[in-house]
């Protein structure tokens, strides 16, 4: 059972940055058989609140928006968000709770789904600078 957490639900306001945004449309294309493990672990288990394919939700933000790309979140934070839980930081969806279901081998598959996923939308690396 996926564990997700919302304040805000219809949003329809400013979330990021110039983000207005909760719900990004998202192309589907060929991926790796680890993305297709990964799309299905996502799928059972993080579309609930991060929307089919990580195009976003009422309940979590869309993980194929630039954003995410890897020059920003690491494939380690994504690791933590998904093993620890992470505090919410850019849009107000509230935190989002340790993923404990998720187990240590299907977390590559996850990543490895998410970045051909971006990858098939246009999502380049661009470091982070602070």
């Amino acid at each position: 059972m996926l564990l997700c957490s919302s304040f805000v639900l219809g949003l329809s306001v400013p979330v990021h940055a110039g983000h207005k945004e909760n719900h990004v449309d998202v192309k589907t294309g060929a991926l790796s058989d680890r993305a297709k493990f990964g799309a299905k672990v996502f799928k059972d288990n993080c579309a609930q609140c991060h929307g089919e394919n990580g195009s976003g939700s009422d309940k979590g933000p869309p993980l194929i928006h630039s954003i995410y790309n890897p020059g920003h979140h690491s494939n380690q934070s994504i690791v933590s968000a998904i093993k620890n839980g992470t505090r919410q930081h850019h849009w107000p969806f509230g935190d989002m709770p340790a993923q404990e279901q998720i187990t240590f081998m299907q977390v590559p598959a996850i990543i490895q789904y998410i970045r051909e996923m971006q990858k098939i939308n246009g999502i380049k690396t661009v470091p982070h600078k602070m």
